[in-house]
């Protein structure tokens, strides 16, 4: 964790821009000595981001499994797939 006074963001943004992109982890500003802020590289952000709605999703999921919300198998769904790949491609060709 790297912590840094918020003055040394405008002082130093260089070289706070290349701490975040060259370890990938947030720098966490402080003002008056309590934490202010937090900055990130933009793909450490977009990273995290995606790793969030992941696991939004998963919980989801795993929520309506225990709800006992029955789901399908592996081969049930691969044949979904294929009838929904085969009806798009029948619309593409103007046959639906």
């Amino acid at each position: 964790m790297y912590i840094k006074p918020s003055a040394s963001i405008r002082q130093n943004y260089n070289e706070i821009a290349h701490l975040c992109k060259s370890t990938g982890e947030p720098v966490y500003l402080t003002k008056n000595g309590e934490g202010d802020l937090v900055v990130m590289d933009i793909e450490a952000f977009v990273r995290r981001e995606k790793m969030l709605q992941l696991r939004e999703e998963l919980l989801a999921v795993e929520e309506e499994r225990l709800a006992g919300r029955q789901g399908v198998t592996l081969d049930q769904l691969n044949d979904y797939l294929e009838q929904i790949i085969t009806e798009a491609g029948k619309e593409e060709d103007g046959q639906i």
